[in-house]
């Protein structure tokens, strides 16, 4: 890959994300439930990373497997938050920030969607390199174990909260059962997971090819994205103030996002 033909691909990758974006905002507007966000957000992607993996110009079996990958994954994940987004009138986080801004929420809500599609580029470029990718077949094989455990573990424990909030017994309880007895935020880890694939089908260990290192940005921002900022702690900020003590007691149990055995809580 020359310097030309990556700074053309990532220029590509943004505007789609950007026109993505700007769509996501004014379907907001139209239907006032920011849970349309997301779920624009994980199909768009999609899109541009399966895009982006059929044009590389090379269709072979590395594009195809990016293809595939891409497509499982928006398809499973767009699907699972458009059923959730149904039985919702807003997404609180989003809420939160809108009752905030007041009269200016319009304004600050595209811009934060704008920005939303900025960080959401060394997503889409991870998949790009990976398409553009020539690892070997250990490296591949790799690659699909990783995104397949990746996708299996999130559906999982995606189910496993789905089934739990239904039942008219865990009405007002925290969800402590199965991969959410390891881990406060299970879905998250397997998302983060997942992101881990591209790069191992991007880098040449070789070194002919150095762009594919670029590919690491994926989990890394995926990383920041889930622990730091738009994940974990307006998540659980909101449960801390609908569930209290009981969701205090887990989070000193449970540990927060990877997985691990319970720990033992002094208070009882």
């Amino acid at each position: 890959m020359t310097a030309s033909t990556f700074i053309l691909g990532l220029a590509c990758l943004s505007a789609g994300l950007s026109v993505i974006m700007a769509a996501a905002w004014l379907v907001w507007r139209a239907s006032g439930n920011s849970g349309w966000v997301d779920t624009i957000w994980t199909f768009g992607l999609g899109c541009v990373g399966f895009i982006g993996a059929v044009t590389t110009g090379t269709m072979d079996f590395h594009s195809g497997i990016v293809a595939a990958m891409a497509a499982v994954w928006s398809l499973r994940l767009g699907l699972h938050i458009a059923r959730r987004t149904r039985g919702i009138t807003d997404d609180p986080r989003y809420a939160r920030l809108v009752q905030d801004w007041g009269p200016d929420a319009s304004r600050q809500m595209f811009l934060l969607l704008q920005k939303q599609a900025l960080v959401s580029i060394p997503l889409a470029l991870s998949m790009w390199l990976a398409a553009y990718g020539s690892a070997p077949p250990a490296q591949s094989a790799i690659a699909m174990l990783i995104f397949a455990v990746a996708v299996i573990g999130e559906a999982a424990a995606d189910e496993q909260l789905r089934r739990f909030r239904h039942d008219p017994v865990n009405k007002g309880k925290i969800c402590d059962v199965g991969l959410w007895r390891l881990s406060r935020h299970p879905n998250y880890f397997f998302e983060w997971l997942g992101w881990l694939a591209y790069p191992v089908l991007a880098i040449d260990l070789s070194g002919n090819d150095l762009w594919g290192i670029f590919a690491l940005l994926a989990p890394l921002c995926m990383y920041w994205l889930l622990v730091y900022v738009s994940g974990i702690p307006p998540l659980e900020e909101h449960m801390l103030a609908h569930r209290g003590e009981a969701f205090r007691r887990y989070q000193m149990t449970t540990n927060a996002f990877f997985p691990g055995p319970p720990k033992t809580f002094a208070g009882g």
